[in-house]
């Protein structure tokens, strides 16, 4: 049985994929997530006025140690010395939330997973420092937006 994904081998079991015949070099990524909730919500955030505190700044660093994670949570990631993570946030309308978490590797594989793993992460933690506020809140669209480094090279989502 052949496959197309490098996760399973030709009997189909589960694998760790072998990188040692890469060469390391710099690999980024960049993830994006959305938290919808009510404009109210949005604006306690944005001014700080939760009683839990500045979930922004929670949530930044719930995002990062999210990303050194990665290989904990995701059975088959490589461990990875990650060089940088950084989330922003911003809000592009009244009632969302917008997270982007860029990631940097030297290495010999890619940080798509530890990206996508730290806005998710990101994400829920707003959600659960704003749920006694609104608990009708949605994280939608976590998505990779961008990708560069290694033998597949550069990707843009919607330059495609």
């Amino acid at each position: 049985m052949t496959t197309p994904l490098s996760h399973f081998d030709d009997l189909g079991a589960a694998r760790m994929v072998d990188v040692s015949h890469k060469s390391e070099s710099h690999r980024l990524a960049r993830a994006s997530a959305v938290v919808r909730m009510q404009p109210e919500t949005l604006a306690l955030i944005r001014d700080k006025q939760l009683a839990k505190g500045d979930v922004l700044e929670v949530a930044r660093l719930a995002g990062i140690l999210a990303a050194k994670k990665t290989a904990d949570l995701i059975p088959l990631c490589h461990p990875l010395p990650l060089t940088a993570v950084k989330l922003d946030f911003a809000y592009p309308a009244p009632d969302q939330l917008h997270i982007t978490a860029m990631v940097t590797v030297f290495a010999r594989t890619g940080v798509e997973m530890e990206a996508l793993t730290a806005v998710s992460v990101a994400a829920l933690t707003v959600y659960d420092m704003c749920k006694a506020v609104d608990r009708a809140m949605t994280i939608e669209t976590i998505r990779l937006d961008e990708k560069d480094g290694g033998t597949s090279g550069h990707f843009v989502r919607g330059s495609t």
